[in-house]
């Protein structure tokens, strides 16, 4: 039976040194039975912000020899894989070997049972009713022990990030990809994000998890998302250290306003270097735009849709009635892509008559061509037109740096 328990050092918009962060690491692996068993760190990729290398540096340190053996794997998703030169940026250069989860390669899984289909339609509220293979990366079967160690935010699919959810998607096979993510597209993305406790997407990962029996512990952080320190920091079992850092998350990572806004100009950050990353600069912001609005996403660094997703040029951006009017032409493409689609578009309407109604207009100011964008049902605006200073002189803009950390919400939601 998992103990579950969680310690928690920390809180919302408090600030961790890096004396008290060792410390309270070292502490807590020092209690773990580590001695000549082979530990396996599961770490996020560059698209999320967390001081990784403190806190690779303090594991390393606290575990010193007392492993047989410790590498880290990047829970990728599906996101591009990290080049040597990225995987040794992301690490600062800490001594341990990092690999890509190579999602792409049938020989990265093991099978580790299925879910049911009365067990997804009970979790899911009804609204999906079919079983599920659930294959996890082999390293955290074949390690003695497992450390999932990454930031916890809120999430367009799950609700808040992290905990088991660096497993499934973050280590997992295509199939639950697929499911949880049309799952939450079903839900919608303004629905589901930032919305606390287990969702019901959050409740289908963890019954994947409770598939997964090996020892598992997690070191959950919350993040400046100003000066990218650490505000928090919950270790525990998956379950228990993910709950104590969403309801801090809940609290630092969710700014409210009073009133809708009629447009935003999100500046995506670096970290995003495609579209299907840098939507987080419009999930974050939709839920505080008034109908028939425009969030423009600002980001000149970005060149493509998604090299590791190509069929969303093909399908393009629609709301979630769209797909779901037309299932019998979209059925068979890849879920996760459609769910994608969903997201970016956001909430809107469609019906054989009127057609498609976008509630909020997305517009991309990027370096993708403008044909390009135009194809994919977005509107497109040139990057080099952008006046920020104009932006944030207009009191009826939102302008939001940094875009795609912190969620936006309205006050009396």
């Amino acid at each position: 039976m998992t103990l579950h328990y969680a310690t928690t050092i920390g809180g919302p918009f408090e600030s961790l040194d890096e004396e008290s962060t060792r410390a309270f690491i070292r502490t807590h692996l020092g209690q773990l039975d580590l001695d000549n068993r082979s530990l396996c760190l599961v770490i996020p990729d560059a698209t999320r912000s967390c001081p990784l290398p403190l806190l690779l540096s303090a594991i390393i340190d606290a575990v010193g020899s007392r492993v047989s053996t410790c590498r880290a794997v990047v829970a990728l998703g599906t996101h591009a894989p990290m080049s040597p030169e990225a995987m040794a940026l992301l690490t600062g250069g800490v001594p341990i070997e990092v690999v890509n989860h190579q999602w792409w390669d049938d020989m990265t899984f093991a099978h580790v049972g299925v879910l049911d289909a009365a067990t997804v339609g009970s979790l899911s509220g009804g609204m999906l009713e079919q079983s599920v293979d659930v294959r996890v990366n082999r390293m955290v079967i074949d390690s003695d022990v497992t450390l999932i160690v990454g930031p916890v935010l809120p999430h367009e699919v799950v609700g808040f990030s992290g905990g088991e959810k660096y497993l499934f998607p973050g280590l997992s096979g295509q199939e639950l990809i697929d499911l949880t993510h049309w799952l939450g597209a079903l839900i919608t993305s303004r629905e589901m994000i930032g919305r606390p406790g287990v969702t019901p997407v959050r409740a289908l990962i963890h019954a994947a998890a409770d598939l997964v029996h090996t020892e598992r512990h997690a070191l959950c952080a919350v993040v400046d998302h100003n000066s990218g320190g650490l505000e928090s920091l919950s270790f525990g079992d998956p379950v228990s250290a993910w709950v104590a850092a969403a309801d801090i998350a809940a609290q630092s990572h969710v700014k409210y306003l009073d009133r809708p806004v009629t447009k935003v100009l999100s500046i995506v950050s670096n970290r995003y270097d495609d579209m299907w990353t840098g939507a987080k600069g419009f999930y974050k912001v939709e839920p505080i735009v008034a109908d028939g609005g425009e969030v423009v996403l600002y980001a000149p660094h970005i060149t493509q849709i998604s090299a590791m997703h190509p069929v969303i040029s093909e399908i393009g951006y629609h709301c979630r009635d769209y797909f779901v009017a037309n299932w019998d032409r979209y059925e068979s493409y890849p879920w996760g892509d459609l769910a994608h689609s969903t997201h970016l578009f956001g909430a809107g309407t469609f019906d054989p008559v009127n057609g498609e109604r976008q509630r909020v207009q997305v517009t991309l100011a990027t370096s993708i061509p403008e044909a390009d964008v135009r194809a994919v049902n977005l509107g497109y605006m040139d990057p080099a037109l952008v006046d920020v200073a104009a932006w944030e002189s207009d009191p009826e803009a939102l302008v939001v740096h940094d875009a795609g950390e912190v969620l936006y919400r309205l006050r009396e939601s």
